[in-house]
């Protein structure tokens, strides 16, 4: 089912095989995400096949990830194949098209394993979902295109691990289950020996071993589901960092430098009255600016975040989070919502955001201009990160914004790059801005980002060589079982 831990799973390996000299990479030939990442050619995939790129150290492509759906409603998404927009389509509609997508994902996928070997295969949610079987692209129809073996992963830390794996297996036809040749208990607490029983249980009745009883890892690594728990999250501590989180909220990677700090919490606020008095607002991205928009408004959070500015907090917008501070925002062609609707925002910034169908996606790297107010420290320093949204941001005098790497009016800012805080000198700017308002010793992260995640992926991948049967692994890669 959906967040077992695949991804990491799938991550560790990538790992692993890297480290014994092989040349492994990732592929999920179906995702569905609203966090996404842009390429260096300036295309669109999944975050999970990104994390998993850098575990096989590798630069991130789409032919890792050929087909991303991005929710823009209940019952419809965007559709991005090979990088780019094809259109929305409603679950239906996709439900009926996605088996025209095999030569695109094969394509994909047969370039990957001309370079790369082995190819490591993510699934998603379930591959027992008898409803979806017919047009399965993405599990033992993706498995059975690519003739791969399959290792099944259950959550022991949700409950009922074994009617998960068993039950599974189950539903699954004769020749697919075949291809199952190992399970995997993941997230487990404890003293193993108490689930031998258990697992002794599951080899006989399955006829298929067990590789591997994972416990619950604690890792500073990016996370795409969002049956995320940070979520949950309602400590405050020294550093308190609010990320309103509007129905559609995306990217909110944007904030993992921050988690994991001692002193500082990241809290994801669904109403004004959780608010309390964070030191931060942060309005992250959105898949539907207007709809979130609206949220925001009817929710009550306006008068919330301006008492919050009129106090001297520190408000920060990126991308939807940053054209719901402009004055406007226009959608005259009926990109996201009805055709020509338009919509106040909390003028913070005298900028109009007109909505248009062309998706502008760049990755982004240069210097800050001049910077006000309390992140003035970040004035001429370097940054950089990804652009990936519709529209384009005017200001009063009808010209472009294009290109702005930050706005600002008080201590309020914004900006269309995400990533922006994952060079530490940003964040580190903003945390002793923080800890100097609230009287605190200095506060800062030590490493960049990306030495931390490296430093993760080597943790993750002991784990598993501890706990998992990796020799038995590699008899399953080599065509053995």
């Amino acid at each position: 089912m959906s967040n077992v831990g695949k991804s990491l799973i799938a991550a560790g390996l990538c790992r692993i095989f890297k480290q014994d000299g092989y040349s492994p990479a990732p592929f999920k030939s179906q995702n569905m995400a609203l966090n996404s990442y842009i390429t260096k050619e300036g295309l669109e995939m999944g975050r999970a096949q990104v994390m998993q790129a850098e575990a096989a150290m590798l630069e991130p492509s789409v032919l890792m990830n050929p087909i991303l759906l991005k929710p823009t409603s209940n019952v419809g998404s965007q559709v991005i194949v090979a990088g780019e927009v094809v259109g929305n389509m409603k679950a239906r509609e996709y439900f009926d098209h996605k088996k025209k997508l095999v030569p695109d994902i094969m394509k994909a996928y047969n370039i990957l394993a001309d370079k790369y070997s082995p190819i490591v295969i993510e699934g998603a949610g379930s591959p027992a979902e008898i409803n979806l079987k017919e047009n399965d692209i993405v599990n033992m129809g993706m498995a059975d295109m690519a003739d791969s073996p399959v290792i099944l992963v259950g959550d022991i830390d949700r409950g009922g691990v074994f009617a998960q794996l068993l039950g599974t297996l189950m539903l699954l036809e004769d020749d697919e289950k075949k291809r199952v040749k190992g399970l995997v208990i993941n997230k487990f607490r404890g003293d193993k020996t108490i689930l031998n029983p258990g697992i002794k249980e599951l080899e006989d009745r399955s006829g298929i071993p067990v590789v591997g009883v994972v416990p619950y890892i604690d890792l500073k690594l990016p996370e795409e589901d969002s049956l995320s728990d940070r979520f949950e999250r309602r400590i405050q501590r020294d550093i308190d960092i609010a990320v309103i989180a509007y129905p559609r909220l995306s990217n909110y990677t944007d904030f993992d430098v921050f988690e994991g700090i001692d002193k500082v919490s990241v809290r994801y606020i669904k109403s004004p009255s959780e608010l309390m008095s964070p030191d931060m607002i942060i309005l992250p991205g959105t898949k539907n600016t207007i709809s979130d928009l609206k949220w925001l408004k009817d929710n009550g959070f306006f008068d919330s975040i301006y008492d919050h500015i009129d106090k001297g907090g520190l408000l920060f917008g990126i991308c939807g989070g940053f054209q719901m501070m402009g004055r406007m925002i226009k959608d005259p062609y009926g990109v996201e919502g009805s055709l020509g609707e338009e919509i106040r925002g909390l003028d913070i910034f005298p900028l109009t955001t007109i909505l248009e169908g062309d998706k502008k996606r760049t990755q982004k790297k240069g210097t800050f201009d001049k910077v006000s107010g309390i992140l003035e420290k970040l004035s001429y320093g370097a940054f950089e990160g990804y652009e990936i949204h519709m529209g384009r941001t005017i200001g009063p005098d009808e010209k472009a914004t294009d290109g702005t790497s930050l706005f600002m009016s008080g201590n309020s800012y914004g900006t269309y790059i995400h990533g922006i805080f994952d060079r530490s000198e940003v964040a580190n700017v903003i945390l002793k801005a923080l800890a100097d308002k609230n009287g605190l010793k200095d506060i800062h992260i030590t490493e960049n980002s990306r030495n931390t995640r490296d430093r993760e992926y080597d943790k993750l991948s002991e784990v598993l060589r501890e706990y998992m049967d990796i020799n038995y692994i590699y008899k399953i890669v080599n065509g053995e079982v």
